[in-house]
């Protein structure tokens, strides 16, 4: 019986060899990994307590060009549109839209569109960064572009998504951690002309975008 025990040792010996050589090289994450996804999702869930924040104030739509302050600036506090939200939620955060987008459009200006509303020979920082689709630029090139699709649990509180309303026009909110009563999805902070709101609109419109930004990179 000894004998038995032995051969069947020796026989298995080479494996468990193999088992351990593969288990080094597939070692756990590093610790700096941890660390990179658990700020990510802090940041995210931040984000989303920052846009809910946004619903407290009273802000009149309106989407006439002015002139602001660079960096750090924005229109009055009391009127905006849908990007306005977004901007004043990262800007909550440490992250100024409105000079990341310049300084990319500055360094790639012919990554960013060219609409025939705006025909522009160069970046300008007055309002570059409340257009939906320079901001669409911006989060594709620097964030994390995510799939589009029809089911809510592919869209998680923090994710920026944006809209076609129709006939072209664009929109964005961003999707926070409270979830519709009547559905169970997560809702939406944005506004689209009643100020900012969070609703439940996810799926109202055809989506054009699906991103994550964590800000500039370090």
């Amino acid at each position: 019986m000894p004998k038995t025990r032995l051969i069947v040792i020796s026989r298995f010996a080479p494996l468990t060899l193999l088992l351990s050589v593969a288990l080094l090289g597939h070692a756990a994450p590093s610790q700096s990994t941890f660390v990179e996804s658990s700020a990510h999702r802090q940041f995210l869930q931040n984000l989303s307590a920052a846009a809910i924040e946004r619903t407290h104030h009273q802000v009149r739509y309106d989407p006439a060009y002015v002139r602001i302050p660079y960096p750090g600036g924005d229109v009055p506090a009391d009127t905006g549109v849908c990007t306005d939200e977004v901007i004043r939620a990262y800007r909550s955060l440490g992250v100024d839209l409105q000079k990341v987008v310049h300084e990319d459009m500055v360094q790639n200006f012919s990554a960013y569109p060219r609409s025939w509303r705006w025909l522009l020979a160069k970046p300008d920082p007055n309002i570059d960064h409340r257009r939906v689709p320079n901001l669409m630029v911006l989060f594709s090139r620097k964030g994390e572009s995510l799939p589009i699709t029809g089911r809510a649990v592919d869209y998680s509180p923090g994710d920026l998504v944006t809209w076609d309303l129709g006939g072209g026009v664009p929109h964005i909110g961003i999707v926070v951690d409270r979830k519709s009563p009547q559905t169970g999805r997560y809702m939406v902070v944005h506004n689209i002309g009643a100020g900012p709101q969070m609703e439940d609109v996810l799926f109202n419109w055809k989506i054009t975008g699906h991103f994550r930004y964590f800000g500039p990179r370090p």
